[in-house]
Formats: structure tokens, C-alpha cells, sequence
């Protein structure tokens, strides 16, 4: 007997975020907003005693920046993996 169920389709993060864990205040909006539902609240705290946001599933992640644009103190930004690549070129031209 052969398996005729399709497969799923393993998914693969398209771009990923960046925290600055020592700014943020934990007010989840990050969180609230995230389309593809892949932001969570750290177990750990931040110096001010915050939960800051981390990716989970990191697989889940498109690089949309959505996360940055709600967030109201700029403690977390998200980036497409190709974006990535340009801006560490960008940086490395620069200096």
C-alpha cells in the first residue's frame, strides 16, 4: 500500500529579528501584531526586569518588520535574510 497523504511542507524561515533586549518593556505589541505568530515572551528578563520577545518557532519568520513598526520604543526589528547579506556588505563598504 503506498501513502497518497500530500507531505507537508517543512517550513523555512524567510528573514529574522533583531532584539535590543535592554530597551524593551515588555508591552507585547510585538507579539499582538506578529502575522505569521512567531514572537513569544522570553523566559529570561532584561536588566529592568522585562520579558522581551523571542522567536518561537524561529522558522516561522518572514522578515515582514511589522514587530519593529509597532513597536513604540524601537526595541525590535525584523529583517529579511537577504536584506541581511546587503546590509553587512553596506557595512563592511563603509568602513
Amino acid at each position: 500500500m503506498t501513502d497518497n497523504a500530500p507531505k507537508k511542507k517543512e517550513k523555512k524561515a524567510k528573514g529574522t529579528v533583531f532584539v535590543r533586549k535592554e530597551i524593551c518593556k515588555g508591552c507585547s505589541y510585538c507579539i499582538d501584531f506578529c502575522p505569521p505568530r512567531c514572537l513569544d515572551f522570553s523566559p529570561d528578563f532584561n536588566a529592568k526586569g522585562y520579558h522581551y520577545p523571542i522567536l518561537s518557532p524561529p522558522e516561522g519568520c518572514t522578515g515582514c518588520g511589522l514587530c519593529g513598526l509597532y513597536c513604540p520604543d524601537f526595541a525590535i526589528y525584523g529583517v529579511k535574510f537577504k536584506d541581511v547579506e546587503k546590509l553587512k556588505q553596506d557595512a563592511a563598504d563603509a568602513a
